[in-house]
């Protein structure tokens, strides 16, 4: 049976930071999936970055992209979501990879990322397959992570800044992969 693990914390938690050292332990070709960034100018964020593990790069939402979507003051360019996000939610095993088994990280399932359609279903299939998936929530109610952190087969992990240091080499161990 997979692994289906769920990051929950508060922003600036940790969450990014614990799924970034879980890639940086991964050996090349081992997992697939993105994580986010914010985007500051002196001192302020303006908005927030998505880069696949594959090392594509794009500017998810900002101050000054007009939207539609909007999440509170950033314009979301769901065009990043369909070219790099949902795209990099696939595992295609390599021969570097061996097993047919994956994992895929997920950087994370927040309001930006959600309000594409196509990729609510995108991780709606990851969690009925039969690859790992580690992925971040806020610890805030909503639809979908809601529905996702009662489902069964999901152990919801607590994210905080006392436990975000060890907590991606206990993953690496917990997943068994290397």
């Amino acid at each position: 049976m997979a692994t289906r693990i769920l990051l929950e914390g508060r922003p600036g938690s940790g969450k990014t930071t614990a799924i970034r050292r879980l890639a940086a332990l991964l050996r090349a070709g081992e997992a697939v999936g993105f994580t986010t960034e914010e985007i500051r100018e002196g001192g302020a964020r303006v908005g927030f970055a998505l880069e696949t593990l594959a090392g594509r790069r794009g500017v998810l939402a900002h101050v000054g992209l007009p939207g539609p979507p909007r999440v509170g003051r950033y314009g979301v360019d769901l065009g990043v979501m369909e070219r790099l996000a949902v795209p990099s939610l696939v595992w295609a095993p390599t021969a570097a990879s061996g097993p047919a088994k994956g994992l895929v990280l997920v950087d994370e399932l927040g309001r930006m990322e959600l309000a594409y359609p196509p990729f609510q279903e995108a991780v709606r299939e990851l969690f009925a397959g039969e690859v790992d998936v580690v992925a971040t929530v806020h610890a805030q109610p909503g639809p979908f992570t809601d529905e996702l952190k009662h489902r069964t087969d999901v152990e919801l992990l607590q994210v905080s800044r006392a436990n975000r240091d060890a907590l991606p080499e206990w993953l690496a161990a917990r997943l068994e992969r290397w």
